[in-house]
């Protein structure tokens, strides 16, 4: 196990600072009105994009900070920690790593500048299907190439922001399943312009929280096939980091769902009555902390998943 020593450094505590000094001119009243209302926080994302914020692990050579997955984390820490929402900030950042470790040279040309300017928004990740659940392996929505396009065809459900961005990270089968050797194989990540992608229907789904989430349906979607990211086929290891990183990753999730929904009640508990009306903020808190033991993927699977591949029990599921 490696250790990892938290004491902040000076440009990470100049890092939150300047996070935290923006946040300070959006208030919970703002929160709360856009949790009323379902928007989307245009405004704080428009001015976290100027500062430079979100293209925080974009490489300087286009357009970006080139900071760590720490600062990185330390940034979406300190906009929780002021009373905002940092959903629609983590998913460019998280997205943006299959992006930088597997894209092409002129994918990364291409995209990456735009992404850091603000000229263009990735934060929509199409991975969950209505009837795969949180086994990604068995998700059914499929790519075909012919020439020099792949179709594509299938559903994705509960995929948030796709009405507010441009472009899109999609998983997708493009080896049917009874034909490879390992679950895990015959699967694409492709990252294509939304905004160019007819045959695509968004319907809008109203949530606990406001995370503007959808439900997709593509229909003969057609999109360019240098619209691949890496080699066909090898995309659930390009969404992973194709590192042996699984029981870490599983127990972390775990632990932090955990820390956050203990956190919700003991705040419920302090304020009493007033934790559960709107204008304290809390309720709103309190319903947002309880997706993390859902979502990416739910508490029970990640004890499954410890329990075959740590500690050597049968599989369970």
């Amino acid at each position: 196990m490696v250790s990892m020593n938290a004491a902040l450094t000076d440009d990470q505590r100049a890092l939150r600072a300047g996070v935290a000094e923006i946040c300070k001119r959006y208030p919970g009243e703002y929160w709360r009105q856009l949790d009323h209302e379902r928007a989307y926080p245009e405004a704080f994302v428009a001015e976290l994009t100027r500062a430079g914020y979100l293209a925080a692990l974009i490489p300087p050579e286009y357009g970006g900070a080139g900071l760590n997955i720490l600062d990185a984390g330390l940034i979406l820490e300190t906009i929780n920690a002021c009373g905002g929402n940092a959903a629609a900030c983590h998913a460019q950042m998280y997205i943006m790593g299959t992006v930088l470790r597997h894209g092409s040279e002129a994918q990364k040309r291409r995209y990456l500048p735009k992404i850091a300017s603000g000229e263009l928004r990735l934060q929509a990740f199409g991975v969950t299907e209505p009837n795969s659940g949180s086994d990604t392996t068995k998700l059914q929505t499929t790519a075909v190439r012919h020439g020099d396009r792949y179709v594509i065809n299938g559903q994705k459900m509960f995929i948030s922001r796709v009405l507010q961005s441009d472009l899109m990270l999609l998983l997708a089968r493009t080896t049917p399943l009874q034909q490879v050797t390992r679950k895990t194989e015959g699967l694409s990540v492709f990252l294509f312009d939304l905004r160019q992608a007819p045959g695509l229907e968004v319907r809008p789904l109203r949530m606990m929280m406001n995370h503007s989430t959808n439900a997709l349906f593509f229909d003969q979607v057609e999109i360019p096939a240098d619209s691949l990211i890496g080699e066909e086929g090898r995309g659930f290891s390009y969404i992973d980091a194709d590192e042996p990183c699984g029981p870490e990753a599983n127990m972390a999730k775990y632990l932090a769902a955990e820390a956050a929904w203990e956190a919700a009640n003991v705040c419920i508990d302090c304020h009493g009555g007033y934790g559960f009306a709107e204008e304290y903020d809390v309720e709103r808190k309190f319903r947002e902390a309880r997706l993390y033991k859902t979502a990416p993927v739910n508490q029970n699977l990640v004890m499954a998943y410890v329990a075959e591949h740590v500690l050597g029990l049968p599989r369970s599921y």
